[in-house]
């Protein structure tokens, strides 16, 4: 099996993966409790935080860990709306952010919350011209992703934050593609809130990132005990938290060598692709994306079909974020770029992780290749 759909998930480092076996157990004490078996596992939670505040620009004190980047985001969302919930308040997002945001934001409209959902161009980039021209005098939220899960494209995040904070709104940016694969500084973003997800950069599944500016505050998702500084009551998953910060940290130090690879492995994709169907279409920004992931659409073949096929041959993409995943619906990201529905259903995601292989594009390529030309032979025949 070649696995090329890192953009949903991707396998445990090595290195994380042995880090974190301890706390299953050996070292399997309760963070919170007093004694040194609890304390060990205390101290290998701080770790990890100072890990992941290192690797993004953060204080360990600006950090806290959920779990994943869904709960993440509609934290800041519902933490914000339930802070001004005595005002006039509006929220500005986008129509391409993934569903943890949009479907948070559609449940605070049904609540009286007004929010504007910012349009995209045909390659799923936002304007701060746009931006601008949407803050009113009670926004107190922007919330913008750095980049984007399907198609790869990087908004100008450090632009919109530099106007954001000129204008007092505060600024969350769902980052949960971004770490680990791109560099992120949170003061250079000029962001208030940036939450992350382990299991997108080589981490375990279970274990999101929140990042909350010194002095902001947020109020507690959970109560109970006092565990993430009060914050996030219930007993902290030490193995997988362990497993993020070595994650992070690995990724981060590979960063650069990691990036270059993948952007010659999506090159050489498209290439070869291109030349053997020549009206397949990229979906997305070719010169500002992620380094791992390409949208293409196939004309009028069914998306789906040509995922479940390549299944067959051992090869694994996608048609959409796998949040959305056996939907008939297609790609609200894609819909927003400006393509028709049928444009939107022909479409799969490659995404090349830290273990995909320059050998393996020859194969996945080739594969790609045979099971559009087979679609193609039976509708004609």
């Amino acid at each position: 099996m070649i696995y090329a759909d890192n953009a949903a998930t991707t396998r445990i480092s090595d290195r994380a993966f042995e880090q974190m076996l301890p706390f299953l157990r050996e070292q399997y004490g309760n963070a919170s409790s007093q004694y040194s078996h609890g304390v060990k596992a205390k101290r290998a939670v701080e770790q990890a935080r100072k890990k992941v505040a290192a690797a993004i620009g953060a204080e360990p004190s600006e950090i806290t860990f959920t779990s994943g980047g869904s709960e993440a985001n509609s934290w800041v969302l519902r933490s914000v709306a339930e802070a001004y919930r005595n005002e006039p308040i509006h929220i500005i997002t986008t129509a391409i952010e993934h569903h943890s945001v949009l479907n948070a934001c559609r449940a605070l409209e049904q609540s009286g919350i007004e929010v504007t959902f910012l349009p995209v161009d045909n390659v799923g980039l936002v304007s701060v011209d746009d931006v601008k021209k949407a803050i009113k005098p009670h926004t107190k939220l922007a919330s913008i992703m750095l980049a984007n899960n399907e198609i790869g494209t990087i908004q100008p995040i450090t632009e919109i934050g530099r106007l954001l904070k000129s204008e007092g709104v505060l600024f969350h940016t769902d980052a949960v593609q971004a770490v680990g694969h791109i560099p992120v500084n949170v003061n250079d973003l000029q962001v208030d809130f940036l939450t992350a997800s382990a299991h997108k950069f080589n981490g375990a599944k279970g274990t999101g990132i929140l990042y909350k500016r010194a002095g902001i505050k947020l109020l507690p998702l959970l109560f109970g005990g006092e565990q993430e500084c009060g914050l996030r009551a219930g007993t902290e998953n030490v193995a997988a938290i362990v497993a993020a910060g070595y994650a992070l940290e690995e990724s981060v130090a590979e960063m650069a060598e990691t990036a270059k690879r993948l952007r010659i492995m999506i090159e050489a994709t498209v290439d070869i692709i291109k030349e053997k169907i020549p009206l397949v279409r990229v979906n997305g920004d070719a010169e500002c994306s992620l380094p791992g992931i390409i949208n293409l659409g196939f004309g009028g073949v069914s998306g789906e079909s040509l995922m479940h096929l390549l299944d067959l041959k051992g090869v694994c993409v996608s048609t959409s974020s796998a949040c959305n995943s056996g939907k008939d619906e297609p790609s609200h990201v894609l819909l927003a770029l400006g393509l028709t529905e049928q444009q939107a259903k022909s479409a799969i995601r490659i995404s090349y992780g830290r273990h995909n292989t320059i050998n393996e594009v020859d194969t996945i390529v080739s594969a790609v290749c045979d099971v559009y030309a087979k679609i193609m032979k039976r509708r004609n025949f």
